[in-house]
């Protein structure tokens, strides 16, 4: 008994420390739990309150008796009707869930609901936690609103440089004008200084403008990277050749060092890099030399500008490409620009993939870098064009001038470029606006050989609208010049999609010229190029037209576009009355017409046409509904196809493409009606009979109780007619079958009678 007390004392012993160490490890706990401002709910597997943190009392109103109660029964101080269904739905799938909630207090908090587990893994409860997250999310909506304010003030000054740009560039390109014309007429070493002066404070204006439009259009996303691979050489001959002269003139001394390498890039924005770089070369170096020439590095060849310039601190380095940044040029002089060029090209370095790199030592000079990747073909040689393709060389003759159709609203804008033009040795037509542009070109005179609008025009015809009706009036690609001073970003969107070159306002007179020139001879060259394989004019035939025949105009307009896309002429009509009142039988033409239309339905204008006499338009009708009676009778009334909307641009064009094809050639006709024939041969007299009921519109209930066989084998016989036939629906089966009734009916094996015929 002895041995025993004191084995049953040392347990004693031993439970009373297990048992202190609980409570203080309990007390721990609770004191951790007290002192946090995390807002904490134990349930229990019922969603009875086992414990809660004193922070809970902000969400709900609970009190210490409150443990042992339901959940559903505490009232909560925050707008979360899902709450208890989370817990349920946590409890089942054991999957926390996470949500935002706000408090009627206006305190935002982090809700999460997680299993409670135990020590065996086991669950036994959810928890619930409210953290709040009012200062993160003040923070948030306020960096929100800021954005949402910087956005508007850059839509606000984006809007801004289009309308300044469109407003100043006008007034600028008549001034641009006026000294061409100035510096042609004036007399006298005095005079000719003066003209001289005014050139180069215009082209400090029109640097600063065309500087702002090149911001704007990197900012507006329509600069667009087209990758090649080319020769570097092209660009440094072109620098060459541009910059000489300016290097001369200020007492500098220009090297190009030529290479080899081929580079993968942009070659229009790469030189525009290159451009800037040395225009900023040139500007801040007043003694000594520029470089331009490239190293290379592995896969890549870096680009590089040297100078003897003024140099750049280091601390300025990082800063030099920002926008309006200049170095030294407090007062602003505006014959140094605006500080555009660098931020420039470290914008199209980004664009392009580009690494644009500076070091510089002050008092000693700069060199600036660009880092382009190696083309496929690195060392591959250059290849001179032909003589006979040389763009750059003067048109001789007089038939190498061709007529310029000028429209532009200025007076002063379309007198002086009229003026310059015609000067020049060109043919000039002018109009003040699109559809006096229209009334010029349809009365019969000489068609434009190139076309100079500007973009805004009045009465709502633009200059690009204007250009596609006349190209598509001429049947050909007119080239056009779009001259514009509006920088807007939807204009310079809409532009970078059509087939024109750019200019902006203010241009010199030299330099439209010799885009003009350019344009002209490419496309007298391109003339020349299809002369021998054309016949002549009087007995090229008149393209096919396309009819569309459909009461939605929506339905009509998206016909059109991918037709014209395609580049068919098209006419639409809203009824069958309008199309035959416009309708001539002496063109080759295609028919598209719906099957259900106000007025005459598009089965009677097939009835009609037909009984017309004479040569059968070729027909495709077009509907909503899978009517397969309807197919049967359209295509027994003349149409060539059926098909349904909606219509897959492929599937349409390929229909048109047929029934101008089958038009042409009735043997064509005939050998499509064999081979449907044919495609039928395969079915059984069975199949045969179902197929005809089916293209009647029977349902299978009604084919089965007519032929006295069961629904499942009528469902069969219709599975095995699509899959023999290869057709893809019914009205595909109709076609098929109408088709081949057409060649005289369906040959049957071992019979001389066609079940389709017979029917």
């Amino acid at each position: 008994m002895q041995s025993l007390n004191e084995a049953l004392g040392a347990l004693n012993d031993k439970l009373e420390q297990a048992l202190e160490l609980q409570r203080t490890t309990s007390d721990d706990l609770r004191n951790v739990l007290y002192s946090t401002d995390v807002a904490t709910l134990f349930l229990d597997t019922a969603f009875n309150i086992r414990f809660f943190t004193p922070a809970t009392r902000s969400l709900f109103s609970v009190i210490p008796g409150d443990v042992g109660r339901p959940l559903a029964d505490l009232s909560s101080l925050s707008d979360d009707d899902a709450l208890m269904s989370d817990a349920i739905k946590v409890l089942e799938t054991l999957t926390p869930i996470e949500k935002e909630i706000n408090a009627r207090t206006g305190a935002w908090y982090i809700r999460r609901i997680l299993p409670y587990r135990t020590s065996d893994n086991g669950v036994d409860g959810i928890v619930i936690t409210f953290v709040d997250i009012t200062e993160r999310r003040r923070v948030a909506d306020a960096l929100e609103v800021a954005e949402r304010r910087a956005q508007s003030a850059n839509t606000a000054k984006s809007r801004f440089l289009a309308a300044a740009s469109h407003d100043l560039r006008q007034p600028l390109q008549t001034l641009v004008l006026l000294q061409a014309r100035l510096a042609n007429t004036v007399e006298g070493e005095r005079a000719q200084k003066l003209v001289v002066r005014l050139d180069d404070t215009l082209g400090s204006m029109s640097g600063m403008l065309n500087a702002l439009l090149d911001i704007n259009q990197i900012e507006a996303g329509t600069v667009r990277a087209e990758m090649v691979d080319f020769p570097v050489d092209d660009l440094f001959d072109q620098m060459r050749d541009d910059f000489t002269y300016h290097a001369q003139a200020q007492g500098l001394s220009l090297r190009v060092v030529s290479s080899g390498l081929s580079v993968h890039s942009d070659p229009r924005l790469l030189e525009q890099m290159i451009r800037n770089l040395l225009s900023n070369a040139l500007k801040y170096t007043r003694t000594g030399k520029v470089l331009l020439g490239c190293r290379r590095r592995g896969s890549v060849t870096r680009i590089e500008v040297w100078d003897t310039g003024v140099g750049i601190r280091n601390s300025e380095l990082e800063a030099i490409f920002d926008e309006y940044h200049q170095l030294d040029n407090a007062p602003r002089e505006r014959s140094r620009g605006l500080g555009l060029g660098l931020s420039i090209v470290q914008r199209l370095g980004t664009l392009l993939g580009h690494p644009v790199h500076a070091r510089s030592l002050q008092d000693v000079g700069s060199v600036f870098s660009i880092e382009v990747t190696i083309g496929h073909d690195a060392l591959r040689p250059r290849v001179e064009p032909p003589q006979h393709v040389t763009m750059s060389s003067k048109p001789d003759g007089a038939n190498a001038r061709g007529m310029v159709l000028i429209v532009e609203d200025d007076h002063a804008i379309r007198e002086l470029l009229g003026q310059s033009l015609t000067d020049d040795g060109y043919k000039v037509a002018a109009a003040p606006d699109g559809f006096t542009a229209l009334e010029l070109t349809a009365a019969g005179k000489p068609q434009p050989d190139l076309i100079l609008a500007d973009y805004n025009l009045p009465k709502g015809l633009n200059g690009l609208r204007l250009i596609a009706r006349l190209r598509k009036g001429f049947r050909r690609e007119v080239p056009a010049i779009i001259l514009t001073g509006d920088i807007s970003t939807d204009t310079l969107r809409e532009i970078d999609t059509e087939r024109c070159v750019h200019l902006n306002k203010p241009v010199k007179i030299k330099e439209l010229s010799r885009v003009i020139e350019h344009l002209l001879s490419v496309s007298q060259l391109s003339a020349q190029a299809l002369a021998p394989n054309l016949p002549n004019a009087a007995s090229i035939p008149q393209s096919p037209v396309i009819f569309v025949v459909d009461d939605d105009a929506n339905v009509r307009e998206a016909i059109r576009g991918v037709l014209e896309d395609d580049g068919q002429t098209v006419e639409d009509f809203p009824s069958c009355e309008a199309f035959l009142e416009a309708y001539s039988p002496d063109r080759e033409a295609c028919l598209l017409i719906d099957a259900y239309l106000p007025g005459m339905s598009g089965l009677e204008l097939l009835k009609r046409l037909g009984g017309a006499g004479g040569r059968r338009l070729p027909a495709i009708m077009i509907t909503g509904d899978s009517d397969v009676p309807m197919a049967v009778q359209a295509m027994k009334a003349g149409a060539l196809d059926f098909i349904e909307k909606p219509i897959g641009s492929a599937d349409l064009l390929a229909s048109v493409a047929l029934a101008l094809e089958t038009g042409r050639d009735s043997r064509r006709l005939v050998a499509w009606q064999e081979s449907a024939a044919t495609q039928l041969m395969g079915l059984t007299p069975r199949q045969r009979q179902v197929m005809e009921m089916v293209l009647t519109g029977s349902p299978s209930k009604k084919i089965a109780l007519e032929l006295g066989i069961s629904q499942r084998t009528v469902e069969n016989h219709r599975a095995t007619i699509m899959k023999k036939t290869g057709a893809k629906s019914l009205p595909a089966l109709a076609r098929l079958a109408i088709t081949a009734l057409a060649n005289g009916g369906v040959p049957s094996k071992g019979t001389g009678d066609s079940p389709v015929k017979s029917r």
